[in-house]
């Protein structure tokens, strides 16, 4: 395909402002930025004065200089326009769209001249279209009262409780002018086994509908190959072909990432190549949804795998600011925390090829919604058709995808209807029941049979049940955020979490780089930077019992970290201790797409928080967590864990109080239970004392009392801080008395800079010693607020 990327202007119609310089793939917001024209949505309260641009119709123009080139057809392939369109080629209306999750063709070899060609797309207000949409069909209950439901968008540009309101247009993804003759590949959906059967279901577009030439299809994998031959107008085959004995593969943990290179090519009968071949990498492998006893449990090639997810939003308001590099961060950033699923949630797009490549790569599994969250959404025209559209094209593209282990019909839109006062105010209107549990179960069905269809989370299994019921299917909790403490976590026992959280503000260089003003919890820029209803009242709400009041900055931006991190701990630790019954939690959330205080582990600006540590810690294949005056030993290897459980009551200086010890043998990827014994499970002053389970290198400590209850000396350590081999610095920290969730800030004094560990709680004599990237001043690295333990 030739690119049609250069020489694009943009024009506000009706407005002030034209001839600003476009790039192509963008949108207008990147464009009036790199211009100067715009400030930046992400600092301060900019975004609210920047409205206008989604209120306004926006043309981008070229010229660009085209020959005939011999081939029978040209075809403007535009790979994704956000999102009500009019497109003109040389001044003749070529077609007019209004879909962000669906691409087009468009056969314009009648339309080119020789020479010099003008091209424009013009972009429709959304924010006008959808209010349209909105009083033709009648209105519609949401989250929110931005009518998002009413357009095929992405829903959280129109803003979210984690997200700014920045409604984007543009020609957000690749755009160009593609000649061919004869035929085309036009579709390749492959459908892939576990036993090594791949079928290779293609449609040929023909150049001439009545062309009565014979074609012929081929395609190989592993050397097997397999010819099919269409005959004169037939433009439909299935090559079926199967490698003998494949490696599978394997989600991340569980074994390889074995692929084959599946390439499939279009010729005429005389032989000569029709285009380029369609190549992927493909793999071999099965999955299923295990529903026995209303359980939720995602099996691959025969092994059931406890999920330890993590939800993803679009990591960017402007999408094609997203690079291949920056997903390769985020998606390592999430291996390292040991995350083996990423769930696409409902609110953002399909993702990109480059998302579903580093997934396939690494062995990430994907959970992809339907983009259908949180409203009820019209079934009417145009938007049945769309859907339908949409879901064909993507179903399709992903089919052969070995990470994609669920489609998901939409985000709590099937709860909103039972349980959010929706059918007394949408009064028999439609609300997308047909979409979940009609059309994308059908066109899953008919298109992607090799993996399961499950039509909304949270969702119970049936739709007479109630959705967020935890002993069936998936639940989401977000009462303990809301409205209880964190160790409400404790009283749930679910078959599967899909959706959990607890908020944390980002780290420190990621806010200050936000706010221009004063960096105080309650100023109006750092609220701003809040978008949940209450947000920062439900922070220090949060921090209950457990972790004393802050009285500065510094104390609330270290304690709520904390906080967050803690309860995301104790909710995992809860859940993993009930598998295999409890088959899988995703939290919320990964990633964010601007600088904001909110669910996620990796802030806006893709620095880890606190949160992310815990969940490293907490989502190891090997875990030791005290539940319900029991020990479970969670082993979630391939391997058995085996040794000695040493269980202590400790005074806070260190000196055993009680010792129990255990054996133990834990089969792989299962849980033990051994009960406390009362000498240890006892404290004889729980203000001063606390329990050590140990087993095979790993320690577990539990307080008998909240910290604020607990008789902690101040804290007295020494550091050291030395030149560490390789750049950095490494920085030691040896304790003099217990240290409470020892927490190192180096990018206070760098903003490059970032630690390998943090919220390590240490004895008396212990040492840890922190990697430190970057090159922070050794000696304030040492001191507060850089350095921080709870009781400093």
């Amino acid at each position: 395909m030739r690119a049609l990327h250069d020489g694009w202007t943009l024009h506000q119609v009706g407005g002030s402002l034209s001839r600003v310089p476009a790039t192509v793939p963008g949108c207008v917001h990147t464009d009036l930025l790199a211009a100067g024209l715009a400030e930046d949505p992400y600092l301060d309260d900019n975004e609210s004065r920047l409205t206008w641009i989604g209120d306004s119709v926006w043309d981008y123009e070229t010229v660009f200089a085209w020959q005939a080139d011999g081939h029978d057809r040209t075809d403007l392939v535009c790979e994704g326009l956000d999102t009500v369109a009019t497109i003109e080629l040389n001044g003749v209306e070529v077609a007019r769209v209004a879909n962000q999750h669906r691409s087009y063709r468009f056969a314009v070899r009648e339309l080119l001249r020789e020479g010099e060609n003008s091209l424009r797309v013009r972009f429709a207000s959304p924010v006008e279209y959808a209010e349209a949409r909105r009083a033709e069909l009648g209105d519609r209950p949401g989250a929110y009262e931005a009518p998002y439901q009413f357009i095929r968008k992405m829903a959280c540009n129109f803003g979210w409780d984690w997200g700014p309101a920045v409604v984007t247009s543009g020609i957000w993804r690749p755009i160009g002018l593609e000649s061919w003759s004869v035929a085309r590949l036009a579709s390749v959906r492959p459908l892939v086994s576990g036993d090594g059967r791949v079928e290779v279901h293609v449609t040929v577009e023909r150049a001439d509908d009545m062309s009565a030439a014979p074609l012929t299809l081929t395609a190989e994998v592993a050397g097997i190959p397999v010819e099919a031959v269409l005959a004169p107008g037939e433009c439909e085959a299935v090559l079926a072909l199967r490698v003998p004995d494949p490696r599978l593969w394997w989600p991340r943990g569980y074994g390889g990432q074995d692929r084959y290179e599946l390439a499939v090519r279009l010729s005429e009968r005389t032989g000569e190549a029709l285009g380029e071949p369609w190549t992927r990498r493909i793999g071999f492998r099965d999955v299923r949804l295990d529903r026995t006893d209303e359980a939720f449990t995602v099996v691959v090639n025969g092994v059931p795998v406890f999920v330890r997810g993590a939800n993803w939003i679009p990591d960017d308001c402007f999408p094609a600011r997203v690079t291949r590099e920056r997903l390769a961060e985020r998606f390592g950033q999430a291996a390292d925390a040991n995350v083996n699923l990423l769930r696409v949630w409902g609110g953002g797009l399909y993702e990109s090829e480059d998302f579903y490549d580093l997934a396939d790569e690494l062995g990430m599994l994907v959970w992809q919604d339907f983009p259908f969250a949180c409203a009820a959404y019209p079934e009417e025209e145009p938007f049945a058709a769309e859907v339908e559209a949409e879901a064909r094209e993507n179903v399709t593209r992903l089919s052969w995808r070995p990470s994609l282990v669920l489609w998901c019909g939409n985000n709590e839109n099937i709860e909103g209807h039972a349980d959010w006062g929706w059918q007394d105010r949408l009064e028999g209107r439609t609300w997308g029941a047909g979409f979940y549990y009609e059309l994308l179960p059908a066109l899953v069905a008919e298109l992607d049979p090799t993996r399961p269809y499950w039509p909304g989370s949270p969702y119970s299994g049936r739709p007479d049940l109630a959705p967020n019921d935890p002993s069936r299917g998936t639940i989401h909790i977000w009462d303990v955020w809301n409205r209880e403490d964190y160790t409400r976590y404790g009283a749930y026992r679910p078959r599967f979490v899909a959706e959990f959280g607890f908020q944390g503000p980002p780290v420190h260089t990621t806010l200050r780089d936000a706010v221009s003003g004063e960096l105080t919890p309650d100023a109006p820029l750092v609220l701003h930077h809040q978008k949940a209803h209450g947000g920062n009242a439900k922070l220090l709400r949060g921090l209950g019992d457990h972790l004393p009041a802050p009285r500065t900055y510094d104390d609330w931006h270290y304690l709520t970290q904390l906080n967050q991190a803690r309860a995301i701990t104790f909710g995992i630790e809860r859940f993993r201790s009930l598998a295999p019954y409890c088959a899988g939690t995703i939290v919320w959330q990964l990633n964010d797409c601007w600088p904001v205080t909110s669910w996620s582990a990796v802030d806006g600006r893709g620095r880890r928080k606190p949160l992310w540590y815990a969940l490293r810690r907490v989502y190891a294949d090997r875990l030791l967590t005290v539940q319900d005056g029991a020990v479970a030993v969670v082993n979630d290897g391939p391997e058995p864990w085996t040794g000695e459980l040493e269980l202590q009551r400790l005074a806070l200086d260190g000196e055993p109080l009680a010792t129990e010890s255990v054996q133990v043998k834990v089969a792989p990827r299962s849980v033990a239970r051994i009960s406390l014994p009362d000498p240890v499970a006892v404290p004889r002053d729980p203000s001063a004392e606390l329990l050590s389970v140990r087993l095979d290198g790993h320690r577990a400590l539990r307080f008998f009392a909240e910290d604020p209850q607990v008789a902690f000396p101040a804290a007295v350590y020494d550091t050291e801080v030395t030149p560490a081999e390789g750049g950095g610095l490494d920085v030691t920290v040896t304790a003099r008395t217990l240290l409470r969730d020892l927490a190192l800030f180096p990018d206070r004094l760098d903003p490059a800079s970032s630690v390998d560990d943090m919220l390590i709680t240490l004895l008396p004599g212990e040492s840890v010693t922190l990697h430190v990237t970057g090159s922070p001043d050794p000696a304030a690295l040492v001191t507060r607020p850089v350095l921080r333990c709870v009781n400093d």
